[in-house]
Formats: C-alpha cells, structure tokens, sequence
C-alpha cells in the first residue's frame, strides 16, 4: 500500500512532463526562439519566468525544450535498450566465447570516460539530432548490456528454459518469449533510472556546446544561455535545473517501486 502511494506522485509527475512535451505548440505562448522583450527582465503577468539573455520568453524556451529533452533522450534511450538488451541477452545465454566477446569489448567501451568519448566524437561528426541520439544510444548501451547480461545468466539456468532447448525452441524464441517477460520488470526499472541519465549526458552536452545547437531549445541550453545572470541575480539559469530534478524524483520513485515488487516476488 505504502509502495502504491509512493509510486502515483512519480506517475503522475511523468505525465505532466508528457503532456507539457505533447501539448507544447499549445502551450507555449510565443516560439521558441522569438526575441519578445529585454534581456533578463524578472516574471510578469506578460513572461511568467521572465525572459533569458537575449530576450526571448524563458517559459517559453522551457516548454520547447521540454519536447526536445525528452524526445532525444527517449529515442536514445530506445536505442540503448534495443541494442543493450539484446546484446545483453545473448551473451547470457549462449556463454562461451560468444559472451567472451561481446563481454570484453564491452568492457573496453566502458573503461573509456563516457563523458571524454562523447566530446571527442561529436567534435568530429555534425551535431545533427540524428548523431547526438546514435552516440548517446551506443555509449548508454553498455550500461544495460551488463543488466542484461546478469539477467539472462540467472534466467538461462532455470528448468523452463532447459525445455524450452529441448522442444527444439529456436534462439529467437526463447529470447523473446521466455526470457524477456522474466525480466522485463527489472528492465522497465533500470529503463526509468537510465533515461535520466542520458537526460543529464545529453543537458550537460549542450551546457558544452556540444549537444542540441542553437537556436532550439533544450534543457541544458537554458542552463547555459543563462548561466551568467546568476551574477546579477537572474536565476534563469536553475529553473531547467530544477525541472531535471522534478523528473528525476519522478523517475526514480517509479524505478524504486518496480524493484522493491520484483524483489517481494523473488522472495516469495
């Protein structure tokens, strides 16, 4: 019961975010990257956060960032999982040389800073929308590789698996229908935890310069237009801080109650 009220606030916060993202042409009184105003002018009937440096409506901004954080962390986060798991799967449950494989250049990709890598490869490709989801999708790849891996290893061992090899049962088949349902709840967790991660790689990319260019919106832009009007007292720089933090909470209360069922499960 005490999990189930935990949980709502965090589903109910994810949604807001959804909606803001979906409904963003609606909601977002002027565009993105009109100039309505004075630099840094403070909140108003007329800009309800004020506007940022150049004088564009930092409310806004926000919620035109919002749909764009979002929607390049999500499909990045697709193309981890996607990539990840099925990697992941594979290796656990052949073994052998196949798992020696996979495992050993996995392990060579994330003994190199993710943070270093990203910056290096992006300063070489364009900083395409395309580009910056593939890189984020492939380096976060390696994370949930290991997850999976762990699972199917575990899940390989059990007997319904061993008959599934002995009815004959193709790879394919077993992956998909045996092993995935047995892990998807840990995967739906570890989804949540790692779409928050990338949400912060992809803001501190931009904060670089190196994520989603100018003039669109993102998260990490914000941050970074605005990061010197803390000097004058113009907090426009922490307010899309304080949004991946809102949703983080929310994402991580999620994650926290789908782990504490499946770990109720496991030991019942």
């Amino acid at each position: 019961m005490i999990r189930s009220l935990s949980l709502l606030p965090g589903v109910l916060g994810m949604l807001l975010f959804v909606g803001v993202a979906l409904a963003a042409p609606w909601i977002a009184p002027y565009a993105a990257d009109q100039i309505v105003g004075g630099p840094w002018e403070f909140a108003s009937a007329r800009f309800p956060l004020g506007t940022d440096n150049l004088g564009r409506d930092l409310f806004s901004r926000l919620v035109w960032g919002t749909r764009v954080s979002l929607g390049v962390t999500l499909l990045a986060t697709l193309l981890a999982f996607i990539l990840g798991t099925l990697l992941g799967f594979i290796a656990g449950y052949c073994r052998g040389w196949v798992d020696q494989l996979i495992s050993r250049l996995n392990d060579m990709l994330m003994a190199i800073p993710t943070l270093i890598l990203a910056l290096v490869v992006l300063a070489l490709l364009p900083k395409t929308l395309p580009v910056i989801i593939l890189v984020l999708g492939v380096l976060e790849s390696t994370r949930v590789l290991r997850v999976a891996r762990s699972l199917a290893v575990d899940i390989a061992a059990q007997e319904y698996i061993e008959v599934a090899r002995l009815r004959g049962e193709r790879i394919g088949w077993i992956l998909w229908r045996e092993m995935l349902p047995n892990a998807l709840t840990t995967l739906i967790a570890e989804f949540a935890l790692r779409f928050i991660f990338i949400l912060l790689f992809l803001s501190a990319l931009s904060f670089l310069g190196l994520g989603i260019q100018p003039p669109t919106a993102d998260w990490g832009g914000l941050a970074r237009d605005n990061k010197d009007g803390i000097l004058f007292g113009v907090w426009a720089a922490l307010i899309p801080g304080a949004a991946i933090a809102l949703l983080a909470l929310c994402l991580n209360s999620v994650a926290d109650t789908l782990l504490g069922r499946r770990g109720r499960r496991w030991q019942e």
